[in-house]
C-alpha cells in the first residue's frame, strides 16, 4: 500500500456517505497522490453510475443519464468528511471514468477522452484496479476488446464485472462467467475472477465492495 496512506480499508467503508470532489478532463487537475484509487470504465449505458451509485448506497451520487458520453471527465467520489486536498486524504477514492463506445460525440472529443484516460491509466502509481463493467446481455464486443488492450498496454490490473444479470435467465449467468474468463484468460493484466452484478436487484455487490477492499489494501 502507498506509504502515505496506510489504513486498513474495510467493507464499512461503503455504509458512510461519499461525495463528489471534483471532475478531472486534464491530468493537471487531478487530485493529490496518496490513497489507493479504484476506477470503474466500461460503454455508455451499460449501468456505470447506477452501479457505483449501489455501491455506496447512495442515489444520485454517480450521475445517471439516458445520453450516451455524459460523462467526459474522470469524476472523483471520496467518503464524506474529506476533502481529498493537502494531507486530509481519504482511505480510498472511486473514479467514474468516461464511457466509450458511443457514436454521437465528435471525434476530436472522444480522442481527448481516450488521450485522458491512456495518460491516467499509465501514470497514476497510486490506481491499484480498473473494473471494466461488461453488460451481461451482449458480453465482450469489439469496443471492449479494445479498452482491454488498452489496459493490458497500459500494465494496470483490471477485472471484469458483467452488469444487469438480472435481464438474463439466472441459468445463463455461470455460462456467461466461463465464456467471458475465456476470452481474457491470455490477457496479461486481466484478473481471473469475474463478477456479476445487478444495481436493480442489488446482486453481487457484497462480492463487488469485498474485492475493491483486496484491492485497495494491495491484494
Amino acid at each position: 500500500m502507498n506509504a502515505l496512506n496506510s489504513t486498513v480499508i474495510t467493507t464499512d467503508l461503503f455504509t458512510r456517505g461519499w461525495i463528489f470532489i471534483r471532475g478531472v478532463p486534464a491530468m493537471k487537475f487531478l487530485p493529490p497522490e496518496g490513497p489507493p484509487e479504484i476506477a470503474f470504465a466500461g460503454r455508455s449505458n451499460v449501468g456505470k453510475s447506477s452501479l457505483i451509485n449501489a455501491l455506496v448506497n447512495q442515489k444520485g451520487l454517480a450521475r445517471t443519464s439516458n445520453t450516451p458520453g455524459r460523462t467526459q471527465e474522470l469524476n472523483y467520489f471520496v467518503p464524506d468528511g474529506f476533502s481529498g486536498e493537502g494531507a486530509d486524504l481519504p482511505p480510498m477514492a472511486l473514479i467514474d471514468m468516461p464511457g466509450y463506445g458511443y457514436a454521437t460525440a465528435p471525434k476530436e472529443k472522444v480522442d481527448e477522452w481516450t488521450k485522458l484516460v491512456f495518460d491516467y491509466l499509465k501514470g497514476r502509481v497510486t490506481l491499484k484496479r480498473v473494473y471494466v463493467l461488461i453488460d451481461a446481455r451482449h458480453g465482450i464486443k469489439a469496443k471492449d476488446d479494445e479498452v482491454l488492450s488498452l489496459l493490458d498496454k497500459a500494465a494496470v490490473s483490471y477485472q471484469i464485472v458483467l452488469t444487469k444479470t438480472d435481464k438474463i435467465k439466472a441459468a445463463g449467468v455461470p455460462r456467461l462467467i466461463e465464456e467471458t474468463l475465456a476470452k481474457i484468460k491470455k490477457r496479461p493484466a486481466a484478473f481471473p475472477f469475474v463478477l456479476a452484478t445487478s444495481s436493480e436487484k442489488s446482486e453481487g455487490l457484497e462480492e463487488l465492495r469485498a474485492a475493491i477492499v483486496l484491492a485497495g489494501n494491495g491484494g
